[in-house]
């Protein structure tokens, strides 16, 4: 039976662009698990989210409700899911036959990972949040302005940085990678993941974040050019390897 995976959809050939749920769709993809995408525009994500029973993800700040993508529906369980983590959880416990994204029960270790990523390439949200705006459609950007307005407390124009500012933080983000490129040395050059030649969770999450810079800047952007030239094409790399696996269906 073929599991319903709810995604953002953007102006990008492809549609696909929002990290989150480019996460789940690596995972999908990589165990070969039949799926068909239904495309949800942003204020259309909370009453579907009610309407179908998707669990909630979260709680904003003052205590609401926040419902966000990705999501699936598995027919062959009647489960409804939320949530790029969760998703992936339950697809190597419900479909155990198919590759791991934790593969050797590494999954602390992946997790661990993951959050010092994370905690790594901050500087570059200010750079990529107007950007990733702007690739939305009308009526997903006009709530996606209004949302990050209150979230972050300014204007779409006022969130990148500017002038030696920018300069100064997109230095931040380099060194950044620099740190998570050391990490990767320690696999013993065996292949382009974490694990060597197996891909895994953090390199799904390393990648949904290097596949929205490229998606929104463009494979011919300075901001790509620069982020693929950095520690000997190490995110160009990763890239290319999970290539057969951001195929969007």
């Amino acid at each position: 039976m073929t599991i319903t995976f709810y995604d953002i959809p953007s102006t990008n050939p492809g549609r696909a662009c929002s990290p989150n749920t480019f996460k789940a769709r690596y995972t999908l993809n990589f165990k070969g698990i039949p799926y068909v995408t239904e495309w949800v525009e942003f204020p259309d994500i909370e009453p579907l989210c009610k309407k179908l029973g998707i669990p909630l993800t979260s709680k904003n700040a003052e205590g609401s409700d926040y419902y966000s993508l990705p999501a699936i529906y598995d027919p062959s369980t009647g489960v409804y899911l939320s949530d790029s983590l969760v998703i992936a959880e339950y697809l190597e416990k419900t479909y155990p036959g198919t590759p791991q994204v934790f593969p050797d029960n590494t999954i602390a270790l992946q997790l661990s990972f993951v959050s010092a990523f994370y905690g790594n390439i901050g500087a570059i949200w200010d750079f990529i949040t107007p950007a990733a705006c702007a690739k939305l459609n009308p009526r997903s950007i006009e709530y996606y302005r209004r949302t990050r307005k209150i979230w972050l407390g300014k204007e779409m124009e006022d969130v990148a940085p500017k002038g030696e500012a920018a300069v100064a933080q997109w230095a931040q983000f380099k060194n950044g990678l620099a740190k998570v490129d050391a990490w990767y040395a320690k696999n013993g050059g065996e292949g382009p993941f974490l694990l060597g030649k197996t891909p895994s969770w953090g390199d799904i999450t390393v990648a949904s974040c290097l596949i929205l810079f490229r998606i929104v800047w463009g494979k011919d952007s300075e901001e790509w050019k620069d982020i693929s030239s950095w520690n000997e094409g190490r995110w160009a790399g990763i890239l290319e390897a999970l290539k057969s696996y951001e195929i969007v269906v």
